[in-house]
């Protein structure tokens, strides 16, 4: 068994010299179809992956915040399936990819880490899906708060939760009203 001293994979990435990018809301960092020559984690602001459909409509396939590793999927292809854009003023750090998929070739620790960190994005992806297919805001609710312990944010904080669980502020806030 692989001992794992930090299943955090920030952590190994920092072994990687990085490059500081900057995009003004609204820039692409990368688009569908380019080749896959970094690895980006969000440093500050927001970046959405977005997968564009032949009639010109997109639906978002990630929502990235600070701290967020981004298209890491995206390693094990030469192409970008998605595009990724700016939505606030964002800073990302740039790994090139092949000192990246050197890394965890050559180290156990950080191909764990990778595993351990992909293993969670999929755990959640499934939660997002399932929460997609609940019709009633208090299902929704009901199955954010099981996967985050019963614990809501502080108050500020709540539209971020009806922006997670697919309905809008003032339909999260009245059911929130009615469970008081």
């Amino acid at each position: 068994m692989i001992e794992i001293m930090s299943d955090d994979f920030h952590n190994f990435l920092s072994r990687i010299p990085a490059v500081s990018r900057r995009f003004a809301r609204g820039r692409l960092i990368f688009e569908q179809g380019d080749p896959v020559d970094n690895l980006y984690c969000v440093d500050s602001g927001e970046v959405h992956l977005l997968r564009r459909q032949e009639d010109g409509s997109a639906f978002v396939l990630q929502r990235a915040g600070a701290g967020t590793i981004l298209a890491e999927a995206s390693l094990t292809t030469p192409r970008y399936h998605c595009s990724a854009v700016a939505i606030k003023e964002s800073t990302v750090a740039a790994f090139q990819r092949k000192k990246v998929l050197d890394l965890i070739a050559g180290d156990k620790t950080a191909a764990m880490a990778l595993v351990m960190h992909l293993g969670r994005e999929v755990r959640t992806a499934r939660l997002r899906a399932e929460m997609g297919l609940l019709r009633k805001v208090s299902d929704k609710l009901d199955a954010w708060l099981a996967w985050n312990d019963d614990a809501l944010p502080q108050k500020g904080n709540w539209h971020h939760v009806a922006q997670e669980i697919g309905v809008s502020p003032e339909a999260l806030y009245r059911e929130l009203a009615n469970r008081r």
